[in-house]
């Protein structure tokens, strides 16, 4: 941390590193070709690539692709949950110098085809037909580090989803950030649960663990017994958790097999320490925070060698990340407040958006809208400033779930919270003016027709009025509070 006139900055206990100038799929195969180690493998079905076949069929279907009219500066949309052929189609697009756009496959389709149009994305890339190239003569796009590689979708700090288009510069610059404190290597078995179309299973998990040599299991959502047992079966050396799946795992009271991990890692909300000391003695290995936002992929991270300071916290920066932390809504430096970010792997910006870009940066700092302090360098998430729920890891936008709800025509007004809870995290609750009569149970099946199941509104309760600013904002502080 430097201190004085200047603006107070905290750097990691790393020094920054080189960013090779290249493409993803360049980057993370690089050593694949001639490699026969198993690179991914489901759990369920049983389907695996090598290193080597990872690296044949990505190039294969890249020509494919190009052959069929796909060509740079096209998005081609993917909507699968994990599998190894995920691995091939991701690459794919990339290596054919489209950008991919991940999209959740729960969605309905009203909302994936919303995403589509978000990301121009053109067409759906089918991971049951991949094509393939008719010659080998075929030849690929050189490919342009600048360009974009994909789009993820993010509330960002308020407001409804938008498509945060992160180039292949960035994404390499996080990998490499990651590598010296998480050491990943071709010894290491990671659980791929979490899933590859959010930046924690698609930059944490996948990219990272194929770029290290690992093994990759997929596998679907469980319960706990069930993701410990297969934790055991593919002898898993790194694990990967959200807050409800270690809730799951630290209320477990069935049989917990052998384990062999190294560390565990919790992301995408804040953990409770009950939880994790629970979750730790089940798993038999350290279970620790890091940190990141789909704008800018892993920013905090705990090492390896340096499980044992602060488990509570999210860790440090990683290696070339800078950061603030200031009054919310201000540039004033305060110990308590928003963190902002600054490093090589934050977005290009939000797509077709540029006011909401603009809001997301203020003097070159990336605002996350989370409120943290730092202790010993490490730093602990307070709370969110940002009002998006997180149910089961998942954000949930409640501008998005309060429109559907003033569809109805029996609600006059409505907003939505996140209400905690144990097992899921956080769930939507709704605040509902009515102007005729219904009942809780309606809206909350009105809702659930109209977006994917982890949306759905959980609770109902009906309030005589909605609290707002004198400009017309939702106080959900208000909401929060116990006198509600």
């Amino acid at each position: 941390m430097e201190t004085g006139a200047e603006p107070v900055i905290y750097r990691s206990p790393l020094p920054a590193v080189a960013v090779p100038e290249r493409t993803v799929p360049a980057h993370v195969l690089e050593h694949a070709r001639h490699n026969d180690k198993l690179a991914l493998v489901d759990a369920v079905t049983g389907e695996s690539l090598t290193y080597a076949e990872l690296a044949r069929q990505v190039e294969t279907t890249a020509k494919g692709l190009v052959r069929n009219g796909i060509k740079p500066g096209d998005t081609v949309a993917i909507a699968s949950g994990n599998r190894p052929r995920y691995a091939v189609g991701l690459h794919a697009v990339m290596a054919a110098g489209a950008t991919a756009a991940l999209i959740n496959p729960m969605l309905t389709p009203p909302e994936i085809t919303r995403l589509k149009e978000l990301a121009n994305a053109t067409t759906t890339l089918d991971l049951d037909d991949l094509p393939a190239s008719a010659s080998d003569e075929d030849s690929l796009p050189p490919g342009n580090p600048c360009d974009t590689a994909v789009v993820l979708f993010s509330s960002g700090t308020t407001g409804l989803t938008k498509a945060v288009g992160l180039s292949h510069r960035a994404l390499v610059a996080n990998l490499e950030q990651h590598r010296p404190g998480w050491r990943i290597d071709e010894t290491d078995v990671l659980a791929a649960n979490l899933p590859f179309f959010h930046v924690y299973g698609f930059a944490v998990i996948l990219n990272s663990g194929l770029l290290g040599g690992a093994t990759l299991v997929t596998m679907p959502r469980s319960d706990a017994g069930t993701y410990l047992r297969r934790l055991g079966e593919h002898r898993v050396t790194r694990a990967f958790l959200v807050p409800p799946l270690a809730a799951a795992i630290a209320d477990h009271e069935g049989p917990v097999p052998e384990l062999g991990l190294k560390l565990v890692l919790c992301g995408a909300a804040p953990l409770d320490d009950t939880v994790r000391r629970e979750a730790e003695r089940k798993l038999q290995a350290p279970v620790r925070q890091g940190y990141g936002l789909t704008e800018a992929g892993g920013t905090h991270q705990t090492f390896d060698g340096d499980v044992e300071s602060d488990p509570a916290s999210v860790g440090v920066l990683c290696p070339g990340t800078e950061a603030r932390i200031v009054e919310p809504g201000t540039t004033t430096d305060a110990a308590e407040g928003e963190l902002l970010i600054r490093g090589p792997q934050v977005m290009d910006g939000y797509l077709g958006d540029e006011q909401a870009t603009r809001d997301a940066f203020v003097d070159g700092w990336l605002r996350t809208g989370d409120l943290v302090r730092v202790h010993n360098g490490r730093f602990h998430v307070v709370d969110r400033i940002k009002e998006m729920i997180k149910y089961k890891g998942y954000q949930v936008a409640p501008a998005e779930l309060e429109a559907v709800l003033r569809r109805h025509p029996a609600v006059r007004d409505a907003a939505v919270i996140g209400a905690p809870d144990r097992v899921n995290g956080e769930i939507p609750k709704a605040f509902v003016v009515t102007q005729g009569d219904v009942t809780a149970d309606e809206l909350m099946a009105f809702v659930a027709a109209e977006v994917a199941p982890y949306k759905k509104i959980r609770q109902v309760e009906f309030v005589r009025e909605i609290p707002r600013s004198v400009s017309g904002k939702i106080l959900r502080r208000l909401l929060k509070a116990p006198s509600q």
